[in-house]
């Protein structure tokens, strides 16, 4: 059943759950109640056994153009600092829940649109997108979405974005690593799934541990990672699952997991 709420739609495609901006009036622009609410979704997505996958994506012809603009003016110190620390709790929670997030991009994706799905762990373009970091054309730097970015694609590349403003096109996003993969409008509802399908085949337990270790050991040094990763791996060898997918391999049959 798809369930309506203010500014998203939500349907369950079970083992993926779909969440929609649903803003197309204003190009899915980030207001703050579309921030909260989206922080909301997916913190109750992530209490969900039957949830696996979590599919975000867009009404309209925008993915998201950003920051609600309105928001940023004529504000105090105190409440520009709110919106920002708003949306850092977004991005943050989107990295932070077990549930791998795939970003399904139709349209424009730009400034804090575009650190959205930067921050997604993975990410499908219709061949239609466009992504940029366009506020130093308006006065205001991306500095916050310069943090996504930076660390999808090179340095060189990015400062391009974020000193130009200038969008690249779908096909630059992949070749750069801002997006995983490229397809045909008509197809990106399908390549979203059929990736989801993909990775819920796996156990739940080992795409929660794999996730977390990934985003803890990324901005480590190599000597640091290495020591993170090899308790975090042994500790993995441990779990029900992982006994259970080694076995199966070995005996050449499909594993059951049990989530433990």
């Amino acid at each position: 059943m798809a369930v309506a709420a203010k500014n998203l739609l939500v349907e369950d495609r079970l083992p993926a759950v779909v969440i929609t901006l649903n803003r197309p009036e204003t190009r899915n622009a980030l207001s703050t109640p579309l921030m909260e609410e989206l922080t909301a979704e997916l913190e109750r997505q992530s209490a969900r056994a039957e949830c696996r996958v979590i599919i975000l994506a867009a009404k309209g012809t925008a993915f998201s153009a950003g920051h609600d603009l309105k928001e940023l003016i004529d504000r105090t110190l105190d409440e520009e600092r709110a919106i920002f620390e708003t949306c850092t709790r977004m991005m943050d929670t989107v990295q932070r829940i077990p549930q791998p997030v795939i970003a399904a991009v139709q349209g424009i994706a730009t400034a804090a649109g575009c650190q959205l799905v930067a921050t997604c762990d993975l990410a499908i373009a219709s061949r239609e997108a466009r992504f940029a970091t366009p506020g130093v054309r308006i006065g205001l730097f991306c500095s916050t979405p310069m943090v996504a970015v930076s660390r999808n694609i090179g340095r060189k590349r990015a400062l391009e974005m974020l000193l130009t403003g200038k969008p690249i096109s779908a096909e630059t996003a992949a070749e750069w690593g801002l997006v995983n993969k490229v397809v045909e409008p008509e197809e990106l509802d399908g390549a979203a799934h059929e990736l989801a399908e993909q990775i819920a085949s796996s156990s739940p337990l080992t795409l929660k541990i794999g996730k977390r270790a990934f985003y803890d050991q990324v901005g480590k040094e190599q000597d640091a990672a290495y020591d993170l990763m090899g308790e975090v791996m042994s500790t993995n060898a441990m779990t029900g699952d992982a006994q259970e997918g080694m076995s199966a391999f070995l005996e050449k049959r499909p594993a059951t997991w049990k989530g433990r």
